[in-house]
């Protein structure tokens, strides 16, 4: 394609090997040619926003042609340097990725301004992972008493009574937020609950009657709960994570919409500190993000502790008769609780953000980025929730730090987001983990694969210590190539972070085999595993004649 501007006659290409070297019109050498080069290259780029979306050629200078691509990053660079900023980076949303764009930032010595509507570490901090690990952990001390006589202690006439659980992790919240999270940004600019943020332009957002400008902005606002449009349900004072733990005792009974990670978290808390719980759910098995097998193995725990499980429920209806919320499926039942929890999923809302006039393309499966996380508006970055990839804190955090450094590094240097691998975990008793590809998604692929599990049933030091259900399973090729792994177990949010290592770095099982694990871990499962392929292949023959040849 050619245009003409003031300049001269331009070629646009997006590669310099994609056209032949046309002979020097000019007999430019040395200083000259890189006087020239720079020149051209900065008049060329004449501050357009859309210089940076194809690579602009010389075509009377073919001398300047091998310097362009490198002085052209350099050039924008320097012009957006001499534009005045009131600061260099702008965040808006101050929950996991958030946190990681302005601590990194402020410590990289750049001007961070972030802006927070709520409380510092978003949602995860304050009504998401870190309270529902509390809650879960209260009742877990509780379950434990239940248990003596497994482990040789006299029985307890009566469970222990939870006394103010809900204002105990909301003292460990402000605590957190007070004495720790707080300093993190001594060299921020923090706006906090000064209003929501608004885009003005590209480079300028307003909350409230102020406005201030940024090199380059990220949006990290995450997501929030979706209600689903039950008739009748709006009459209903529902709980959602943003609010459960606001409570000011536990319910004497529960009723859960969703079967996801929070609805079977919450569902085994609350049913550990005393509440009858009944959990609700579309799908046809629990934990619908993970094989049908984790579910399964869920739904039979959940039975022997009391927790009803009903698996392809829709609700038709939602209302109070007196005190309870009653519930109406399309399966003609009806089931009442003290108290409702809606956890069916997230959803976006990016209304307030005016992204329109940024540039920045959204919809409702979150906002528009490349595989470099910059949104349609390059110098605005979305990691994290935001943009619908991954909706879990430690991939936030993740993209808050590739994010940061993509608008940082020169070009060539990039970070592709996509090829860092997202272990997951669900806390429940027994946990339940995974990174990498499914198993159902194998089949659906028509990958071959070998399937190696160890049980913990079969482990001594698992049934010593009275952990015995669950298993690590590997979905491996014949050579060793791990696609996925599930751990359900004890300790399965740590074992998993092993797989996540090797799976992202191309190891073999091999690598996992020859690795000594300490013992006796759960973890040692993970070597077990490892083994178990090895003995695979030595089911081979012909091996089995080499191994007598050579020994």
């Amino acid at each position: 394609m050619f245009v003409e501007n003031q300049f001269t006659s331009q070629e646009i290409v997006t590669s310099p090997l994609t056209r032949k070297r046309p002979r020097p019109a000019l007999g430019l050498t040395g200083t000259a040619t890189l006087t020239h080069a720079v020149t051209q290259t900065s008049a060329r780029l004449s501050l357009s926003t859309q210089r940076t979306s194809a690579l602009v050629v010389c075509w009377r200078c073919p001398p300047c042609y091998t310097l362009e691509v490198a002085f052209t990053d350099i050039i924008i660079r320097f012009e957006r340097g001499i534009m005045r900023y009131e600061y260099d980076v702008g965040v808006i949303g101050l929950g996991p990725a958030g946190m990681a764009v302005s601590v990194m930032a402020s410590n990289m010595g750049l001007r961070v301004l972030a802006i927070e509507r709520r409380a510092l570490g978003g949602e995860c901090m304050n009504v998401g992972c870190i309270p529902s690990k509390s809650l879960l952990q209260m009742a877990h001390v509780r379950h434990t008493f239940s248990r003596t006589s497994e482990f040789a202690l006299s029985s307890v006439a009566k469970l222990p009574d939870p006394i103010d659980p809900f204002q105990t992790l909301g003292r460990h919240i402000r605590f957190i937020n007070e004495r720790k999270t707080t300093k993190m940004f001594e060299k921020v600019d923090l706006k906090l609950r000064e209003g929501s943020a608004s885009f003005v332009n590209a480079h300028t957002i307003s909350i409230g009657n102020k406005t201030h400008t940024a090199k380059r902005f990220f949006i990290c606002t995450g997501t929030q709960p979706s209600v689903p449009p039950i008739p009748g349900l709006d009459s209903v004072d529902y709980l959602t994570n943003e609010t459960v733990f606001q409570l000011d005792s536990i319910p004497e009974s529960l009723l859960i919409i969703g079967g996801g990670a929070i609805g079977c978290e919450m569902a085994q808390a609350f049913s550990r500190l005393g509440a009858k719980v009944t959990i609700l759910h579309v799908d046809p098995h629990l934990l619908p993000h993970a094989d049908w097998d984790a579910g399964k193995t869920l739904e039979d725990v959940f039975a022997k502790e009391g927790i009803a499980v009903y698996n392809g429920r829709g609700i038709r209806s939602a209302a109070y008769e007196g005190n309870a919320v009653v519930l109406q499926t399309d399966h003609n039942e009806t089931f009442r609780g003290e108290q409702l929890l809606v956890a069916a999923g997230r959803l976006h809302d990016h209304s307030g953000l005016n992204l329109e006039d940024a540039g920045v393309e959204y919809s409702r499966a979150g906002i528009r980025v490349d595989s470099h996380l910059r949104t349609t508006n390059r110098s605005i970055y979305a990691p994290g929730d935001c943009n619908g990839a991954f909706l879990l804190s430690h991939a936030a955090m993740h993209q808050g730090m590739l994010a940061l450094m993509n608008a940082i590094a020169p070009w060539p240097i990039r970070f592709d987001y996509a090829k860092y691998v997202v272990p997951w975990t669900v806390f429940t008793d027994p946990a339940v983990a995974h990174v990498g590809w499914l198993e159902r998604e194998l089949k659906e692929s028509d990958i071959p694969y070998e399937v190696h599990e160890e049980k913990y049933e079969d482990y001594g030091a698992a049934i010593a210590e009275g952990m015995a259900i669950g298993s690590v399973r590997a979905y491996v090729s014949k050579a060793g190539r791990i696609y996925g792994v599930r751990i359900i177990g004890q300790g399965a949010g740590e074992m998993i972070n092993e797989w996540g290592l090797a799976i992202q770095n191309r190891m073999r099982l091999s690598k996992i085999m020859f690795l000594q694990h300490s013992f006796p871990s759960m973890s040692f499962l993970n070597k077990r595993v490892s083994e178990r392929w090895m003995m695979k292949r030595m089911e081979s023959p012909f091996l089995k004649s080499i191994v007598r040849w050579l020994y």
